[in-house]
């Protein structure tokens, strides 16, 4: 049924910043940065050089972003389900965010982005947490885009989360009203922002991979075949020219 919002296979589309800035700017991005590992075998290197690469993107991707007036910029890094992978290469992707902050973070701050983790921190190794930790805490007054990374996330975890925590609080005498969706949707990992305007996802494939189930209810959907490390600023652009032209009813007329 999706796909019709397959993007062909071709370059992207020559679409200036300034033009971009002309129409809305989803306020909030997430983006499903898929098939580090197809374009690592492509070229007959070890899948975690696929992931490598796909860590310059994030550094790219997020200052366009940033310029652009995103607000939220959301990126799947690590799923619940990536513990399955090779042991070997769950390592590597555990070892990224360290990676990652210890040579992004002085760019972070200067460019006034506010880091943000949601996921199960409780399993992932003290080095990654230490990373992240280091960077929300260093990032904790910025007042521009946010960079939410997605870190040993899955959407059913968040949702039975969300649940028991409900469940708890009012066992306890904490929620005297009715659940609604304003309540509940404070009980997510991702209380306090604002849901996704623009889902994207990368390589071809075409499905949500248990990212954000609550969250993506009205969010428009932009596929490409192209993977992540290929994945350029026109890319993203060409995705945002594609979100301004389509009408966003949210089940009105």
């Amino acid at each position: 049924m999706f796909e019709k919002f397959r993007k062909p296979k071709k370059g992207p589309v020559a679409i200036s910043e300034e033009e971009i800035v002309k129409g809305p700017i989803p306020n909030h991005i997430a983006i499903i940065m898929d098939g580090n590992g197809r374009w690592a075998k492509k070229r007959s290197l070890p899948r975690t050089a696929g992931h490598h690469e796909g860590m310059k993107v994030v550094k790219k991707v997020t200052k366009l972003a940033s310029r652009l007036g995103v607000k939220t910029l959301t990126v799947y890094a690590f799923s619940t389900e990536n513990w399955k992978r090779p042991e070997d290469e769950v390592n590597y992707l555990l070892k990224l965010p360290q990676e990652f902050m210890g040579t992004f973070l002085p760019e972070l701050i200067e460019e006034n982005v506010r880091v943000r983790i949601m996921g199960d921190k409780d399993a992932i190794p003290a080095h990654t947490q230490k990373a992240v930790d280091k960077a929300v805490n260093d990032t904790k007054n910025n007042t521009g885009l946010v960079l939410n990374f997605a870190l040993n996330y899955g959407g059913r975890a968040e949702i039975l989360d969300a649940v028991n925590h409900i469940v708890t609080d009012f066992r306890e005498g904490n929620l005297q009203k009715k659940v609604d969706e304003d309540l509940f949707s404070g009980y997510l990992m991702s209380a306090g922002l604002q849901d996704p305007d623009l889902l994207i996802r990368t390589s071809g494939e075409i499905r949500l991979s248990n990212f954000m189930l609550w969250q993506l209810a009205y969010t428009e959907f932009w596929f490409t075949d192209v993977l992540w490390p290929d994945f350029k600023e026109q890319h993203l652009l060409e995705a945002i020219y594609g979100f301004q032209k389509r009408g966003r009813r949210f089940g009105g007329i």
